[in-house]
């Protein structure tokens, strides 16, 4: 390659920008829904099984997300999936995509 392909390359990666619905760079979870008592939003407890970094042991590890739930579709126990978005609030950087089960 010459340098002239190279820099029309670099410029060209640096001038990418992903469409405004576009969901490239976004993170997606899947958890159970543990409360919705506040107005539109829900809390998800997100189990991730991660090997432990001396004994290689399997354990489990899980998060709370504060999530947007616009529709109040969401109840408590329900199996959801969730996508990583813009902050909401002081808490809440995450939306409501679908209820996978109830």
């Amino acid at each position: 390659m010459s340098e002239n392909q190279e820099a029309q390359e670099v410029t060209a990666k640096k001038d990418f920008v992903p469409s405004e619905g576009s969901t490239a760079n976004k993170k997606t979870r899947v958890g159970i829904v543990k409360s919705t008592g506040m107005e539109k939003t829900i809390v998800v407890e997100y189990t991730n099984r991660v090997p432990h970094p001396k004994f290689k042991k399997i354990i489990k590890q899980s998060k709370k997300f504060y999530a947007h739930d616009e529709a109040g579709e969401a109840a408590v126990g329900d199996k959801v999936r969730i996508e990583e978005t813009t902050p909401i609030s002081k808490l809440k950087r995450w939306k409501l995509v679908k209820v996978l089960s109830h």
